[in-house]
């Protein structure tokens, strides 16, 4: 029983529609589900993916609108790790982004301070990437590497506990989680001495993927390592534990089905307002209070 890399990372932002415009509009993600925090139905859940909306490809966003900007310390993941598919990749986006490229390393940051890198692929997995009419789809992104995140002593306090999960021990403080068709990993770093503030520009959680069959045994195998799981959730798109590994940092497990596509036209993903049935008597509350977000592929030019 293994994991399958990373599901998604999800994370704060205090704008939705910067937010929108930077993940959609510059790193040419497609904007995958508009739908709202299912344990706070009054704020935005967004989702932005490859075409398909696939796990391994999905970062998303909580909108607290107005929120202050936050700090990672420890037991927060700081920084997300993207793959592409070559050097010449790295050059582009270095460019396109207004940064210096680093040796085989892209280093950037989103317009609320979410740390970012780029790395070149070295692995098997299927690239999961999203048409854009300013980026070729040979240098775009291809989905989630890994995650950076900072912790105290992570060695004696969380190894043991993601060996008996079935990590994979790597090089210095890396454990990767590889299944059957992907693999995704988190290094931890020490931790700055002042604590962290969770805000705009934060990761909320990081989420790993199981298949359906092998949820409840991955709840079960959580509890019997020393986590404390919550139940199973079902967030209709795909069903959810959490629970918070050692050093602090918030896990998910989410499961690799029923996808986005369950209640929406795979061609028309992310362009209108959805609920999940348990919240749609909440819509003439909810609607008017969530930000007004245009359709980013609206007024598309195609090459």
């Amino acid at each position: 029983m293994k994991l399958e890399g990373i599901h998604h990372v999800t994370c704060i932002t205090g704008d939705a529609p910067a937010n929108v415009d930077f993940y959609t509009g510059v790193l040419g993600l497609r904007l995958v589900k508009k739908s709202v925090n299912q344990d706070d139905p009054t704020v935005y859940h967004l989702f932005y993916a490859d075409e398909k909306g696939s796990p391994g490809a999905d970062i998303t966003f909580f909108e607290y609108p107005g929120a202050g900007r936050g700090r990672a310390g420890a037991g927060f993941v700081h920084t997300v790790v993207w793959r592409v598919a070559s050097g010449e990749a790295l050059d582009f986006w270095a460019s396109r982004l207004g940064v210096e490229r680093e040796g085989d390393t892209v280093r950037f940051a989103d317009p609320e301070g979410l740390q970012h890198e780029l790395v070149v692929a070295h692995v098997p997995d299927e690239p999961l990437i999203a048409e854009h009419p300013e980026i070729p789809a040979a240098l775009a992104l291809q989905g989630f590497e890994g995650v950076r995140a900072y912790a105290r002593d992570p060695e004696s306090r969380t190894g043991p506990f993601l060996d008996a999960l079935d990590f994979e021990r790597k090089d210095g403080a890396t454990w990767e989680a590889r299944g059957e068709s992907r693999g995704g990993w988190i290094e931890y770093e020490t931790a700055p001495e002042e604590p962290g503030i969770p805000g705009a520009g934060t990761v909320h959680h990081v989420a790993w993927a199981s298949t359906m069959e092998e949820h409840e045994a991955w709840q079960r195998r959580v509890a019997e390592a020393g986590g404390r799981p919550t139940p199973v959730i079902d967030r209709f798109w795909f069903h959810s534990i959490y629970f918070r590994e050692p050093s602090g940092v918030l896990f998910e497990i989410a499961t690799l089905g029923p996808g986005f596509s369950t209640d929406e036209d795979p061609a028309h993903l992310g362009e209108a307002l959805i609920l999940p049935p348990d919240f749609e008597h909440l819509r003439s509350e909810v609607e008017p209070l969530l930000t007004k977000l245009p359709n980013p592929r609206e007024n598309w030019t195609r090459a």
